[in-house]
């Protein structure tokens, strides 16, 4: 029987002998991740039903980075709880303060997840691990306490969606901008419950972080999962400074049945911007030029990365930010934040007047760091724009890539990297 790359993952860990779309699986997982929001409710219900031990105290990653380091009282109690439970249950890979970092960008970076893993996280971007050809998938908190138990969970085998990127890239576009443009495409239920797998030759060309990026939204789609064939920029990205992680490279079927496949010429993809209030808002930023903006945020799981944090001080290199905009830059990791330091992009951003700020993720869920007052225009490299999700409710946020959240810091308005 032909099977998807996705198929074949969760095949591969279930006891069953062939699956199809829309059965029920119980399946084994190498990984559940839960934050500092959601696994202290986690944490609640594996003690509530008398819990006496994780399943395995390595395959357990406790990542404190909403509201780290603590805003509040509260967000300190919350920290707390994954502090004590790690401590109580021997957690391996806790991570505090320090060695902390945006989830979904740290766990990569330090070789815990890899090609042919199944991972389950209490977080709805936990699909950012398909771009290694993994399948990840976010769940609820009541679900991550009974894989902390277990080591399993139960899913209802996913549909996949072929997307297909043929031509080159235009310059400034990136990964970003592809799943913008395809989240315009399709809607924010387009791929509901379906897995969203990305190829074609302009996949094959992206850097590692430019597919986090991508599979990173696939969740704003609706998608359970997004994925792309692990290849060879795949297996470099893996062995890099000394990563462990080897995994299992799968490849789909020929034959493999598809509910649909969707094909676009990225030649006339321009850099993309999603109006308020959601990612599906999306069209090219010439459409935005008039927006003039009070912040720019270049941070969160989605574009911190250091090829970010190149972009956008590519750009801002001997300019000024407007002196109405806001400009923070918040790296996703303790390495990033590093290597940003030792590149000289950290000078760059503090010389061109904006805030470099520790790893965490901020403003980009109303957190801290950059939270918006009534009224005031936002733009960032974060994956949401929902009413509310950076502050007060009445104000708005346009999600971009780091080139068009540089360029448009400096010019107090929504601009295309190739206005400054």
């Amino acid at each position: 029987m032909a099977y998807t790359i996705t198929e074949k993952i969760l095949l591969a860990h279930t006891d069953k002998k062939s699956i199809a779309p829309g059965e029920f699986i119980f399946e084994k997982i190498e990984l559940a991740l839960g934050n500092d929001i959601s696994a202290p409710i986690a944490i609640q219900e594996f003690e509530a039903i008398g819990a006496k031990k994780v399943f395995d105290r390595r395959k357990i990653a406790l990542v404190p980075d909403h509201f780290t380091p603590a805003k509040d009282k509260k967000s300190a109690e919350q920290a707390k709880i994954l502090q004590n439970f790690a401590k109580k249950h021997k957690i391996v890979n806790y991570f505090e303060v320090g060695r902390v970092g945006v989830e979904h960008a740290l766990l990569p970076e330090i070789g815990l997840v890899g090609p042919g893993d199944l991972i389950i996280g209490a977080d709805s971007h936990t699909c950012t691990y398909g771009a290694l050809g993994a399948f990840s998938t976010g769940i609820g908190s009541t679900d991550l306490a009974a894989g902390f138990i277990t080591g399993r969970v139960w899913l209802k085998v996913p549909e996949t969606i072929k997307f297909v990127y043929n031509g080159k890239l235009k310059p400034w576009v990136g990964g970003k901008d592809l799943i913008l443009h395809t989240i315009g495409d399709i809607g924010v239920d387009g791929a509901l419950y379906m897995a969203m797998e990305f190829k074609g030759e302009a996949i094959k060309s992206l850097s590692m972080d430019d597919r986090f990026s991508m599979c990173n939204m696939a969740i704003e789609a609706g998608g359970k999962s997004g994925i792309i064939e692990p290849d060879g920029i795949t297996k470099r990205y893996i062995s890099s400074e000394g990563r462990k992680v080897k995994g299992i490279f799968y490849k789909s079927d020929e034959g493999a049945k598809y509910h649909k496949v969707i094909e676009y010429d990225v030649n006339k993809i321009e850099p993309q911007v999603s109006a308020p209030h959601l990612p599906s808002n999306s069209g090219p930023v010439s459409k935005f030029k008039k927006v003039s903006i009070d912040q720019s945020v270049i941070g969160s799981c989605t574009n911190g990365r250091i090829s970010d944090l190149r972009i956008a001080a590519g750009i801002l290199k001997g300019k000024k930010v407007n002196s109405r905009v806001r400009l923070v830059i918040i790296p996703a990791t303790q390495r990033i934040y590093s290597q940003a330091i030792k590149e000289g992009l950290a000078d760059v951003f503090l010389k061109s007047g904006g805030v470099f700020s520790t790893p965490s993720c901020g403003p980009c869920l109303g957190g801290h760091l950059g939270i918006l007052a009534s009224g005031e225009k936002a733009v960032a490299t974060t994956n949401r724009n929902f009413r509310g999700r950076m502050g007060h409710p009445d104000s708005e946020v346009y999600l971009s890539n780091p080139a068009v959240a540089a360029a448009s810091a400096i010019k107090g308005r929504i601009a295309h990297p190739e206005e400054v």
